[in-house]
């Protein structure tokens, strides 16, 4: 824009500079000024620029070229230029709670995205396991500054504002001086500035640069060295594993480890996981590091002592310690393999009753408790009309009057009911049955909902010997476990509508759930998921909407001992528009041996024709986008099971435009999927996945557009 009075000039590299009027020339090339005026143009901007940024391209076209090639080197330890630096801006905190400190820059608020784009393209990319370090330091050297900026100096005993003078990538260490005057805090001990000065003596002056935090300079431009540094923090406290450096230096790190890891801390963070697996994780966790100690010291002692007496007692010992830390490493590879997680978890996560059964009252007496968020006469007087004289006017019987329907059931004993009259109620604790009661619904289930808002583990849980519950529309909201989780004993439900967010209902092993005429749907996982042991009746249900449509889990423990099948009754449901199969079956591939997963190859699957043999093959890896779940692997000497999915269709003369029905026989048209390994005996024909000992009876069941199937099977 030209301002009165004046103009603007636009030079060669992009500068603007205010000139008058008569010197103003648009669209002026030649330096020499026009001998007659003529009259001013339109402003043409971009086409000054344009030529400028052309002849940039063909000048540095074999600039651009070399850092490419510098890129390729990099192996995804690439740069950050310094415009970029300063682009970036964080935020400033206190001193870990101290506000004498000078403040640090705010960087343990990062996202999951953040770190993962961090390590994956900058510190680690394709590196092996013995290669960490090397690719650490190559990045740290390119982006923490060498020298001239102030830390905090944080450890457990002191934290102590220092100034880096120099900094040693390879080691991951800084060299420091305490800056005067002192500046400093002392946590659980009487420390003096003589004392710090010895302390750092006895390091020669450098310390771990994961201890030290980078104070706040609002220019930006230590902005990348104070995000270095918090990526360096997280990895060796978070992600890597002093065995690591023993592992199997022949896969990628960075997929097989520092993936996995990175989203099992922000699934914890998120509670995504269940409270109880959690805990086993870090149980587990604590014991294999203790072991890999044990380990480690025991092997120190063979080197130094190889001639010594005891060393054959030593390494039989040492065999044992390696295979019990194996086995417990086999188990944090389960736990961080999301799928892996959520097929066998249920081992370390059986699940325990929030509350224990009261049995019945002391005087022997019933309840029946009315919940209402607001009563009109009409209501009330249909509800004793229709309900409490006919079926409650025993003298055993007394009323009592709720708003809320969690604390309604937690104040039953054995024997009482509660009923819920109409309404939208909103509940934060979860509603946990132990006691055999019934819990019904004075009305419609669209007129009588019952909204779980906050975060929590479950939503409707039981563990009642048996519990009935009626006429009621369940919205679940992050609840880990289930919108509806039968622990044990029988429940019985009828009539209901479950709107999932999550996941769906979960009958747990030894226990009985009956499912009469619910709708279910909005599951981020299985509407129904059916563990081994259980027993399951589903009745003129519909499922729908959901990840996939019923799972039937029938597999083994990590000790390899086989499960118990589950008892499964099927008929008259509706089994429709979900996202995968209809109904999917989980189960061990016994036949699959794992160096014919080393072998697969991508692309080797044929569909069988329609009509053809029904014949299929086990595989141990499969290609992406053919609805086969890829192999997971997660270590050497601890192979995690590999994950394979066999699609099941309808076969000819009964689909109908994509629907499938289901008259008390066998529906499947199988999915062939061949493996190099298949001369070495280790494919495995598929089954009828409706012949199996676990239907007791399926009669009526209909399946429409559904995405990956009617039925599949997940082999493992």
């Amino acid at each position: 824009m030209k301002a009165e009075g004046g103009g603007v000039c636009v030079s060669e590299g992009g500068e603007q500079r205010p000139v008058d009027d008569q010197q103003q020339q648009p669209d002026q090339t030649d330096p020499e000024p026009e001998p007659e005026p003529e009259p001013e143009p339109e402003p043409k901007p971009a086409p000054r620029l344009l030529p400028r940024a052309m002849f940039q391209d063909d000048e540095h076209d074999e600039e651009e070229d070399d850092e490419d090639d510098d890129e390729e080197d990099d192996s995804g330890t690439d740069g950050l230029s310094n415009d970029e630096k300063l682009c970036t801006h964080l935020q400033r905190a206190e001193a870990f709670g101290s506000a004498g400190l000078p403040h640090i820059f705010q960087t343990n608020h990062l996202l999951f995205y953040e770190r993962f784009k961090a390590y994956q393209d900058y510190m680690l990319g394709d590196c092996k396991p013995s290669e960490v370090q090397e690719f650490t330091a190559d990045y740290l050297e390119k982006v923490v500054e060498p020298c001239d900026w102030q830390a905090l100096w944080h450890t457990d005993m002191v934290d102590v504002l220092v100034e880096v003078v120099d900094v040693d990538y390879k080691e991951l260490k800084g060299k420091v001086e305490l800056v005067e005057p002192l500046q400093c805090e002392y946590r659980g001990c009487d420390l003096t500035e003589d004392s710090v000065k010895t302390l750092l003596e006895a390091k020669q002056n450098k310390v771990p640069l994961q201890e030290l935090h980078v104070v706040y300079d609002e220019s930006g431009e230590f902005d990348q060295t104070a995000l270095a540094l918090e990526h360096l923090r997280f990895f060796y406290k978070h992600i890597w594993r002093p065995w690591d450096e023993d592992e199997d230096d022949e896969f990628d790190y960075f997929v097989r480890c520092v993936e996995p890891r990175l989203r099992m801390y922000y699934d914890i963070l998120e509670e995504r996981v269940a409270p109880g697996l959690v805990e086993e994780y870090r149980s587990v966790l604590d014991r294999c590091s203790q072991k890999f100690r044990e380990f480690s010291s025991l092997r120190n002692v063979l080197s130094s002592e190889p001639d010594s007496e005891l060393n054959n007692v030593s390494m039989v010992e040492g065999l044992r310690m390696c295979e019990q830390m194996e086995a417990l490493k086999r188990k944090l590879l389960i736990i961080e393999n999301p799928l892996l997680r959520y097929v066998l978890g249920h081992r370390m996560n059986c699940g325990q009753q929030s509350c224990s059964a009261k049995g019945e009252r002391a005087g022997g007496g019933r309840v029946v408790h009315v919940v209402s968020s607001s009563s009109t006469v009409q209501l009330l007087h249909g509800l004793m009309t229709e309900k409490l004289l006919p079926l409650y006017s025993g003298r055993e019987y007394e009323v009592q009057f709720h708003s809320d329907p969690s604390v309604a059931v937690s104040s039953c004993y054995e024997g009482d009911v509660v009923i819920i009259c109409p309404g939208h109620y909103t509940i934060t604790n979860p509603i946990s049955i132990a006691d055999s009661i019934q819990v019904e619904g004075y009305g419609l289930p669209d007129e009588i909902v019952i909204e779980k808002k906050n975060k929590g583990n479950t939503f409707v849980e039981s563990s009642a010997a048996s519990a009935k519950i009626s006429n009621l529309k369940f919205i679940q909201h992050d609840a880990i476990e289930g919108i509806m989780c039968v622990r044990q004993g029988k429940v019985e439900m009828e009539n209901c509508v479950f709107q999932c967010e999550t996941a769906g209902v979960i009958v747990r092993s030894s226990a009985q759930l009956i499912m009469n005429m619910c709708d279910l749907y909005g599951s981020q996982g299985a509407g129904v998921e059916i563990y081994p042991g259980s027993v399951c009746s589903l009745v003129g249900n519909g499922i729908h909407h959901c990840k996939e449509g019923i799972l039937i889990k029938v597999m083994k423990d990590i000790a390899d001992a086989m499960d118990v099948l589950p008892q499964i009754t099927m008929v008259n449901n509706v089994i429709h528009n979900n996202e995968g199969y209809g109904v999917i079956l989980v189960k061990p591939d016994t036949c699959s041996a794992e160096p014919a997963a080393s072998q697969t190859t991508e692309g080797e699957l044929e569909d069988q024709s329609e009509g053809g043999a029904a014949e299929g093959e086990g595989v141990a890896a499969a290609a992406e986008g053919e609805g086969v779940a890829g192999a997971a692997r997660a270590g050497s000497g601890c192979a995690i099971p590999v994950i394979v999915v066999e699609e099941s269709a309808s076969p000819s003369g009964i689909t109908d435009g994509g629907d499938v029905m289901v008259q008390g026989g066998m529906v499947t048209t199988r999915r062939l999927v061949k493996s190099r390994a298949k001369d070495l005996g280790t494919t495995q024909a598929d089954e009828n996945l409706l012949s199996q000992d676990m239907f007791v009876s399926i009669e009526g069941n209909q399946f429409r557009r559904n995405g990956m199937g009617s039925f599949g099977t997940l082999l493992y």
